[in-house]
C-alpha cells in the first residue's frame, strides 16, 4: 500500500492524527510528543490519498516551524507527489499578506503597500499623538500602540471603537487609532496586526472573495492553535465554515502568550465551535526522561482550565531534577559556570546548555560570568539582526525607493548627513519632493539619487541595488566616522562590526537575485518584516544559549538551567493578584521544564539586587508542587536545602 511508509514509525495515537482527514479534528500534542512529524505525515498523506495539493492551507506562527514542515513533507513524498504541494504552507502574516497582495484594493488601499516594523509604528505614532496636541505623559506613544494592538487582534477598526468610547481615555484613544490609521494608508503602509484584521474584514465584507478562498483551502491545518488570538481565531472560523475540514494542533498547557491577546480559550472551546470534532491526544514523549516529565505533569496539574494529559515515554527515569540554592546572582552564575565545566569534560558540548529566565534583565549576571571565564553563548531575543541600526538604515533606503513612505523617508534624508532641516523635510513630506528638489539644491541632489535608484530597481538584482545605495551615500565611510573609535570584542571596530553586518545584507539580497527586479525588492522587504525571534535560532553554534522562557517554546536542550525560581520573579510580581495570570506563569514554568532532555536544574536565589540593593526572595511556589522524591536538593557554596525551606 502506497501510504505504509507514510505510516511507518508513527505510534498509535500519532497514526490515528494521520488518517483521520475530514471533518473538525484536534490534535492535543503534549510537548515532545512527535507535533511535527504528526503534521508533515499528515500533509503528506492528505497529498496521498488524492487531495489536489493547492486545496491545502497550513498555518504555523514561525518562518522556521513553516520552513521545517515543508521541507520534511516534501522529504516524505515521491519528487512527482512533491510537485503537487502547491497549497499554502507559512506563518498567518504571510498567508494574510498573499491574499492582501491580490485584494486589498477592494478595501481602498493600494496593493504595493510597505509593512511597519515595530520601529516604524513607534516613531509614526510619536509623531502622532504631537501633532494632536496629547499630552504624552498621559499617552505614551508604546502605551497607545499596545492598546490598539489589542484593538486590532479583536478585529475593532477605529470607526466601532470611537462609536462606543465613553471615558476620556477611550475617546483619547479613539482619536490617536484614527490618526493612527490615516497616516499608515497616507503612507501605503500596514502593521502586522493590520496583515490580519484587514483579511477578516475583506472576507466579512466581500461574501465572495470569502467563497473564492474557502473553495481553495478545502483543507485547513493550524499549528500551536493554543497561541491563536482573536483575529486569528476568526479568519480561521471563516475559512473553515463552508467544508469544516479544519485540523488544529496545540497544547492548551503551552498557552504563554496572552500578552500578545492569544486566548488559550480557544483551543479548550474547540469541540463548543466544531460539536462533531474528533479529539485525538499525544501523550508520549520522546524528548524527556520519566523523572522530567512526571514533575512537569505533576505541576501542571495545579492548573484548573486545562485539558488533562498523562505524559509518558519509553525513556530511562532519568537522574532526580536538581535544586540549587545560591546566594545571589552572582553566586547563581558562579554555579552555572562551574556546572557547564563539569558537564563538559564528561563530553557534552556548548550548544547541549541552555539557560532560562522570566526576564531579560536576569541576563546580565551570566553573562558577566561567561565573559570572565571565557564560555561562548549566544542571547536569543537580544537586537535581532533586522533591528540593527545600520540594517535599518539601508532597509529604509530600500522601503523609500519601493513605495515613497515618509517614515523611511525621515529615516535616510540625514543618514549620512545632507544638511537638510525639519522646515524643509516637513514642505518635502507636505509638498512632495520635486517641487522642493527645485529650491534647494541639497535636495535636488538627494532626489536624483533617489531618481537613479529606482531605475536601478526596476531593471536589476537587488544586490546591484545595495551596492549603488551604499557607494552613493558612502555608508563605510559614515560607518568610520561615527563609530570608528569604538572598540568591540574580537578586535574589531565597532565601525567594522557594523560593516560586517552590511555584508551579510548583502549577502541576504544574493538570495533574491534570481527574482525578476521588483519581485525580488518586494520579496525582500516582505520577508525581513516578518522575521521572529524563534526565526534566528541556530542550535548548531558551538554556544551557549540565554534566553526568556517566553522565547524557549519549541525548543529543546539536554541540559537546561532556569534561574530565578523566586516569588515575584517566576511567577511574576506582577501575576500574584490574579489566579488566572498564576496559571498561565505556571504554564510558563511547564514550558521551561520540558524544553529539557535529560538535566534540569532549577535555581533559586536568596537575595537579588532590585534597585540597587539586595532584597530576600522566596523560593518559588512553582517549585513544592514538584514531588519530593524527584528531587535532588543541591549544596553550592555551603547554601543547601536550608535555604529552600517550603
Amino acid at each position: 500500500m502506497e501510504n505504509e511508509n507514510i505510516l511507518e514509525n508513527l505510534n498509535l495515537e500519532q497514526k490515528k492524527a494521520v488518517q483521520t482527514t475530514d471533518g473538525p479534528v484536534l490534535i492535543l500534542a503534549g510537548p515532545g510528543s512527535g507535533k511535527t512529524k504528526v503534521l508533515t505525515h499528515r500533509l503528506s498523506y492528505l497529498i496521498k490519498q488524492g487531495i489536489p495539493g493547492q486545496n491545502i492551507l497550513a498555518v504555523t506562527f514561525t518562518n522556521k516551524a513553516a520552513d521545517e514542515m515543508k521541507k520534511r513533507t516534501i522529504k516524505l513524498l515521491t519528487p512527482l507527489d512533491a510537485a503537487r504541494l502547491t497549497g499554502f504552507i507559512g506563518t498567518f502574516h504571510s498567508f494574510c499578506l498573499k491574499i492582501l497582495r491580490k485584494e486589498i484594493d477592494k478595501l481602498d488601499y493600494k496593493k504595493n503597500f510597505v509593512i511597519y516594523d515595530e520601529d516604524d509604528q513607534l516613531n509614526l505614532m510619536k509623531e502622532v499623538i504631537k501633532n494632536l496636541e496629547i499630552n504624552q505623559e498621559q499617552f505614551p506613544a508604546k502605551r497607545a500602540l499596545h492598546v490598539i494592538s489589542s484593538l486590532k487582534n479583536e478585529t475593532i477598526d477605529y470607526e466601532t471603537y470611537r462609536e462606543n468610547a465613553q471615558e476620556y481615555f477611550e475617546k483619547t484613544i479613539a482619536k490617536i487609532y484614527q490618526a493612527y490609521q490615516l497616516n499608515l494608508k497616507q503612507n501605503n503602509a500596514l502593521d502586522f496586526d493590520d496583515l490580519i484584521m484587514l483579511t477578516v474584514k475583506l472576507f466579512e465584507n466581500f461574501p465572495e472573495i470569502l467563497e473564492f478562498y474557502q473553495e481553495k483551502y478545502k483543507y485547513i491545518m493550524v499549528d500551536e492553535y493554543q497561541d491563536t488570538d482573536p483575529s486569528q481565531y476568526k479568519l480561521i472560523k471563516l475559512l473553515s465554515s463552508k467544508y469544516r475540514n479544519v485540523c488544529v494542533v496545540g497544547d492548551d498547557a503551552q498557552s504563554i502568550y496572552s500578552f500578545r491577546n492569544a486566548d488559550f480559550r480557544n483551543i479548550l472551546n474547540f469541540e463548543k465551535d466544531y460539536p462533531q470534532a474528533k479529539v485525538i491526544t499525544l501523550d508520549q514523549n520522546y524528548r524527556s526522561t520519566q523523572n522530567i516529565l512526571d514533575a512537569a505533569s505533576k505541576l501542571i496539574s495545579k492548573n484548573v482550565y486545562q485539558k488533562p494529559k498523562n505524559l509518558w515515554t519509553k525513556n530511562p527515569s532519568g537522574p532526580p531534577i536538581s535544586i540549587i540554592g545560591t546566594w545571589d546572582e552572582k553566586n547563581e552564575a558562579e554555579f552555572i559556570v562551574q556546572k557547564i565545566k563539569e558537564f563538559l569534560k564528561q563530553g557534552y558540548k556548548l550548544h547541549d546548555f541552555a539557560v532560562f529566565y522570566r526576564t531579560n534583565a536576569q541576563s546580565r549576571a551570566i553573562e558577566e560570568a561567561f565573559i570572565k571565564n571565557n564560555v561562548p553563548y549566544k542571547l536569543i531575543g537580544a537586537i535581532r539582526f533586522y533591528q540593527r541600526k545600520e540594517i535599518k538604515d539601508i532597509v529604509s533606503y530600500l522601503k523609500y525607493i519601493a513605495v515613497n513612505d515618509s517614515m523611511s523617508l525621515k529615516r535616510i534624508i540625514n543618514t549620512p548627513t545632507r544638511g537638510i532641516g525639519k522646515i524643509t523635510l516637513d514642505k518635502i513630506i507636505k509638498n512632495g519632493i520635486e517641487r522642493v528638489a527645485e529650491e534647494k539644491p541639497e535636495v535636488g541632489i538627494f532626489h536624483k539619487f533617489i531618481q537613479k535608484a529606482k531605475e536601478i530597481a526596476i531593471k536589476n538584482p537587488l544586490t546591484k541595488l545595495l551596492k549603488f545605495i551604499l557607494k552613493e551615500i558612502d555608508y563605510q565611510n559614515y560607518l568610520r566616522k561615527t563609530y570608528g573609535d569604538n572598540e568591540l570584542q574580537a578586535g574589531l571596530s565597532e565601525d567594522e562590526a557594523r560593516w560586517q553586518n552590511i555584508e551579510e545584507l548583502i549577502n541576504v539580497g544574493a538570495e533574491y537575485d534570481k527574482l525578476p527586479a521588483q519581485d525580488g525588492l518586494k520579496e525582500f522587504l516582505e520577508k525581513t518584516a516578518l522575521l521572529s525571534d524563534a526565526d534566528e535560532i541556530q542550535n548548531n553554534k558551538e554556544v551557549v544559549h540565554l534566553m526568556t522562557l517566553h522565547t524557549a517554546k519549541g525548543l529543546e536542550f539536554p541540559i537546561i538551567f532556569i534561574i530565578g525560581c523566586e516569588e515575584g520573579i517566576l511567577p511574576h510580581s506582577r501575576s500574584l493578584l490574579n489566579p488566572l495570570d498564576i496559571e498561565e506563569e505556571r504554564r510558563l514554568f511547564y514550558v521551561g521544564i520540558t524544553r529539557s532532555k535529560t538535566h534540569l536544574h532549577l535555581v533559586v536565589s536568596q537575595r537579588r539586587t532590585s534597585w540597587g540593593s539586595k532584597e530576600a526572595n522566596m523560593p518559588s511556589r512553582f517549585l513544592s508542587e514538584i514531588p519530593e522524591h524527584l528531587i535532588n536538593y543541591e549544596e553550592y557554596n555551603g547554601e543547601i536545602k536550608d535555604l529552600i525551606d517550603f
